[in-house]
C-alpha cells in the first residue's frame, strides 16, 4: 500500500451504475451513466506532502441527458474550490485568434461595454477585447458583450441558473459568447480523464443551442479551434440572425460523433482501463530498466488518471508544477510530491511524463536543460 492508501495494482474501474439523477438543467429524471470511474480523490485538493492520507473520495461519473442532450457529473460533491494552475500558452493564442474572428465576423460592437464572467481557470478576455474598443461594464450592469470565455459555467452545479445568469447581463442588443471543451472532442480523443469533480457539465454545441434558446437566446454563429482537441466559441443574442454556414460547419461533425447518443460515448468508459494499465506499465518497464521518471504539470485529469493506474513515488518520482499553491504538496490519491520546475531540473530525470498536451512545447522551451542532460519529454495528456 501507498501512504495514502493506494493499491500499487491499478484500480478496477466500475460498470456504470443505473442510478438516475435529475438534468442539471432542464431537470429530466431520463437519461444514462456513461461513464464511471468509481471513487476519486477531489483534484482541488493538495494535501502537505507531509499528510498520510487517505484522502476522501467522492463519486464521479458522467451522465447523459435524454432530454437536452447535456453531458454531466451525476453527483454532487462538497469539493473546494480548484487552485489556479499555469495557464497554457496555447490558450492566451487561441484567444487572440478568437477575438480575430469575431472581428472578422462582424460580431464585436465598434464600442460599448463588456461583462466578463470569471473562471477559477484564471485567464482573461477583456484586454483583447479593450483593444476592440469595449470597456468593462459596472458591477450588475448590463453589457453588450457578455463573455463565460475560461470556462467557468462548467463549475456550476444549477446549469439553468448560471447560463440565465449570463443572459440576464446581457443589454438589448448584445452579444452573449460562451467558450467551452466540445464533447464532441472528449468522445473523439477518448478523453476520459476530462471528467473531473467540479466540472459539472460537458456541452455539444447542439446541446448548448438548446440550452440557449431555453433562456431566450439564439445562437448565432460557431467557432472552433484545436485548444484540448476540440474547444468551440458560440455567440448569441435575443434577435439576432443565424449565421447557418458557420453553425453548421460545426454542429455537423459533432452529430456525426454522435454526442446526443449514449451509445456514441460508450467507448470512453472502454478506454479508462486501457489507458490507466498503458501508463501503469509504461513506468513499471522505466522502473526495472533503471530509469528516473518525473511528471510534468499538476493538472486535475493527472489525478483520476494516477489513482486508476496504482502509480505511487515508487513508479513516478515527482510532479513538477509552476503553481505556487500546489508546490509541496502530493497528487491527490498518491504519496506523488509536486515540486518545483528546479528541482526537476535538479533531479535530472530519464523521462518526464506531461500530463497537459498544450503545455509540452512550451515547457520544453521553458527547461532545455532536461534534453541537455539527456532527458525525454513524453506526451501522455491524451492517452499513453
Amino acid at each position: 500500500m501507498t501512504a495514502t492508501g493506494t493499491s500499487r495494482e491499478s484500480r478496477p474501474v466500475a460498470a456504470p451504475s443505473a442510478d438516475v439523477p435529475c438534468c442539471r438543467f432542464c431537470r429530466a429524471a431520463d437519461g444514462e451513466i456513461v461513464v464511471d470511474l468509481g471513487s476519486q480523490p477531489s483534484s482541488e485538493l493538495f494535501p502537505s506532502a507531509s499528510d498520510p492520507g487517505p484522502d476522501p473520495t467522492f463519486s464521479l461519473r458522467m451522465w447523459l441527458c435524454s432530454a437536452c442532450g447535456l453531458a454531466q457529473l451525476a453527483d454532487d460533491a462538497e469539493v473546494p474550490e480548484e487552485p489556479e494552475g499555469q495557464e497554457p500558452a496555447a490558450l492566451r493564442v487561441q484567444r487572440a485568434d478568437a477575438v480575430a474572428r469575431l472581428v472578422d465576423a462582424r460580431i464585436l460592437p465598434i464600442s460599448g461595454t463588456v461583462a466578463e464572467f470569471p473562471s477559477p481557470h484564471g485567464g482573461t478576455w477583456l484586454d483583447l477585447l479593450g483593444q476592440c474598443g469595449l470597456v468593462p461594464a459596472g458591477p450588475g450592469e448590463h453589457a453588450d458583450i457578455v463573455i463565460d470565455g475560461c470556462f467557468g459555467m462548467m463549475h456550476g452545479r444549477d446549469q439553468r441558473e448560471v447560463l440565465q445568469a449570463r443572459a440576464d447581463r446581457l443589454a438589448d442588443g448584445g452579444t452573449l459568447l460562451l467558450q467551452f471543451h466540445s464533447l464532441a472532442a472528449i468522445v473523439e480523443g477518448l478523453q476520459w480523464n476530462a471528467l473531473r469533480l467540479g466540472h459539472y457539465a460537458y456541452y455539444s454545441t447542439p446541446a448548448m443551442i438548446g440550452m440557449l434558446a431555453d433562456v431566450g437566446l439564439t445562437a448565432t454563429a460557431a467557432f472552433s479551434f484545436p485548444l484540448y482537441g476540440g474547444t468551440v466559441l458560440l455567440a448569441a443574442s435575443r434577435d439576432g440572425r443565424p449565421n447557418e454556414a458557420l453553425l453548421d460547419a460545426v454542429t455537423g461533425p459533432e452529430r456525426a460523433v454522435g454526442v446526443e447518443r449514449p451509445d456514441s460515448l460508450a467507448p470512453l468508459q472502454g478506454s479508462v482501463q486501457r489507458t490507466a494499465a498503458g501508463l501503469r506499465d509504461l513506468l513499471c518497464n522505466e522502473r526495472d530498466a533503471g530509469r528516473l521518471v518525473y511528471g510534468y504539470g499538476a493538472a486535475s485529469r493527472a489525478v483520476s488518471l494516477l489513482c486508476l493506474a496504482g502509480v505511487d513515488a515508487g513508479l513516478l518520482a515527482g510532479v513538477a508544477d509552476v503553481s505556487a499553491e500546489k508546490q509541496g504538496k502530493r497528487m491527490p490519491g498518491t504519496d506523488i510530491p509536486v515540486i518545483t520546475p528546479a528541482e526537476l531540473v535538479a533531479a535530472a530525470p530519464d523521462l518526464v511524463l506531461v500530463f497537459v498536451s498544450e503545455l509540452v512545447e512550451e515547457v520544453r522551451l521553458a527547461l532545455p536543460q532536461i534534453e541537455a542532460a539527456g532527458g525525454r519529454w513524453l506526451d501522455v495528456g491524451s492517452g499513453v
